[in-house]
This record gives structure tokens, C-alpha cells and sequence, in this order.
């Protein structure tokens, strides 16, 4: 028996077999998957989320402060630095995960710091002799070191240095501006007292007389305190931004006008607000010395509002108070 020839122009079917769907798949496939992984490995890793460190040996620390950074991972050429000071049992970390300063610092480009108090109950230094005048020691010493490392370390601009804190760090905003007004621009008290009103002389560092909101003085008088922090200073002074529930029971409610006094009268104002308004339904806004976002002295009362600044959203008013919001200074 012979083999009939296959017909001229075609291939017999053991010299060439006719390619299903599922080997031209795998043809395919074994091109791509070798072009795939090399894209791969050629694309950028994602950067990894921003995180609070710790930094230690930062300067000189009298107290024995803890040092907190959080640098944004859209951190600014020449970035702007905010000082975020906890509250009595509080910590750096707490304060961190707690309030949304790194948020608006991930939004802006700023560099926040959060000291942490070591002592019993967590508290800062409002109340001694060396923490009440420039370079005299303790707590307010070791918060500018951090100040002075992350301007040194991080590229950031002396001429933008912020400080804000809740209770005693409230209370520290207000010492920080006394003693060191060349070094920040402004500050925002949430449920603070006046600068000196917490001094003691008996080594204690609760003034209860302060704390009831008991210790009234003349503008005059507090802004003596003010200024006698650092005597002789003749330059800008820091504005300030306050803020009271009328129902704090812990740092009473007459501490916020006592604030009011102290603050215009360092800045030479008139105690009638230059300009009063609601931004929420029961909020009362005055200005003095100004009527715009960055008035000398801002003071927002609460109505009903307690002890437990700030509330969400308030963070953001502090921050367009600093101009840090993307505006012009």
C-alpha cells in the first residue's frame, strides 16, 4: 500500500500542527509574564506613612523632657514648626494620636513636635521660679533645645515657630510666650490660665487659687508678669490665640478673661474687640487689635463647653490663626 502525497500547498498534520486556543495562550503568556516582572521591578516602592519618632540628645534638657518628631512625608523645603504640649497625664504619643496637629501637618508641610513630661502625674513646670523667666531653667529650657535642634536638623525657618497645647500644655504656651517671644511667632491656649497666674513658692506645683479662676489682676499687672519674664525685650510679640469652655471645672472659665487682659495689654491694646462674631452656634469670637484671621489677640469662648480641648475641628482654626494653612504670612 502507498502513501497518497498530501495536496501541493498544505502541510501534512505530522509535519505541522494547527495551534489551539489554549497554546496560544501560553504563548502569549510567556511573553508577557517576563515584560510584567521586569515593570515590576522597575516601578518606585510606595513611601512608607510618616511616623512619630523619637529624638534624643537634642540639647540642653534640665528636667528630663522626652522629645517627639513628626516630619510629613510632604514636608516643606523650608518647613514651619509647631510645638504640641499635652495635658496633665498626657504624653507626647498621646497628644500625637489624640489631636489632628499631624494631619494638618501631612495637609501643610509642617513639622510638629511633642514634648513629653517625665514627672509624676505627666504635668509640665507652670509653677516654679526658673520656669517663669527666660533661660532659667526647667521645662521651658528643654522645649526650646527641641525647638533649636529641629531648625538645625530639618531645614525649618526660625521665623515660623508655633506652640500650642491643651491644659498644661495651655498653660506652658502661655509661659512659652512670656519667656521666649523671640523665638515664637504665636500661640494657641486650649483651657490655659495667664502667664505667672500658677506660680507658687513653696515648691508645689498646683496653685488652686489660679486653678478656681480666683486670682484676678489688672491688664496692667499681668502684663508686668508677661514682660518680666524677659527683661529688656523690646521686639515683636508672639500673638495669641485663646480658648475656654464656660463650663471648665478643672482651670475655671475666669482664667479666659484674665488671659484676655494679660495679652492685650502686652501687646498695648484696648480691651473692646475690635471685631466679635459666632463661626458655630455657640461660639463667641472676639479680636482685638484686628478684625482678619491673624489678629494680635484672638479669644473664642465655648458655650457649655468643658475642660476637654480641643474639640475636632478646632485644630484647623488654630492652624489658619498661624497662617499655616497654605495662606501668605
Amino acid at each position: 500500500m502507498t502513501n497518497t502525497p498530501a495536496p501541493a500547498g498544505t502541510a501534512s498534520t505530522a509535519g505541522r500542527r494547527r495551534r489551539t486556543p489554549r497554546s496560544l495562550a501560553a504563548a502569549l503568556l510567556g511573553g508577557v509574564l517576563p515584560l510584567l516582572a521586569s515593570l515590576l521591578l522597575l516601578a518606585p516602592t510606595p513611601a512608607a506613612a510618616a511616623t512619630l519618632t523619637e529624638v534624643t540628645g537634642f540639647g540642653s534638657n534640665p528636667s528630663n523632657l522626652r522629645m517627639y518628631q513628626y516630619v510629613p512625608n510632604n514636608v516643606a523645603a523650608r518647613p514651619a514648626v509647631l510645638v504640641a504640649v499635652h495635658y496633665c497625664t498626657g504624653s507626647g504619643p498621646a497628644f500625637y494620636s489624640g489631636t489632628e496637629f499631624a494631619s494638618l501637618a501631612d495637609r501643610y508641610g509642617f513639622i510638629v513636635v511633642y514634648p513629653s513630661a517625665t514627672r509624676s502625674g505627666s504635668c509640665f513646670d507652670v509653677s516654679s521660679p526658673q520656669a517663669l523667666r527666660r533661660d532659667g531653667g526647667s521645662d521651658p529650657v528643654g522645649i526650646v533645645s527641641m525647638v533649636r535642634y529641629v531648625l538645625q536638623h530639618n531645614n525649618a525657618d526660625p521665623n515660623r515657630v508655633y506652640v500650642t497645647g491643651a491644659s498644661s500644655g495651655a498653660m506652658m504656651t502661655n509661659v512659652l510666650l512670656g519667656d521666649y517671644p523671640d523665638v515664637f511667632k504665636a500661640g494657641a491656649a486650649f483651657s490655659g490660665v495667664p502667664f505667672g497666674c500658677f506660680a507658687t513658692t513653696d515648691g508645689s506645683s498646683w496653685n488652686t487659687a489660679c486653678a478656681n479662676g480666683t486670682i484676678i489682676k489688672t491688664p496692667q499687672a499681668w502684663g508686668d508678669l508677661a514682660r518680666a519674664a524677659y527683661p529688656g525685650y523690646q521686639g515683636a510679640r508672639p500673638r495669641m490665640q485663646l480658648w475656654h469652655g464656660t463650663e471648665d471645672t478643672v482651670l475655671r472659665y475666669p482664667n479666659f478673661g484674665e488671659e484676655i487682659k494679660q495679652w492685650t495689654n502686652v501687646f498695648g491694646l484696648s480691651q473692646t474687640p475690635a471685631s466679635t462674631d459666632r463661626p458655630q452656634t455657640n461660639w463667641t469670637r472676639t479680636r482685638y487689635g484686628g478684625t482678619g484671621d491673624r489678629a494680635p489677640v484672638e479669644a473664642i469662648s465655648i458655650q457649655g463647653g468643658t475642660h476637654n480641648l480641643p474639640l475636632p475641628g478646632m485644630a484647623a482654626r488654630a492652624i489658619t490663626f498661624f497662617g499655616l494653612n497654605g495662606q501668605a504670612q
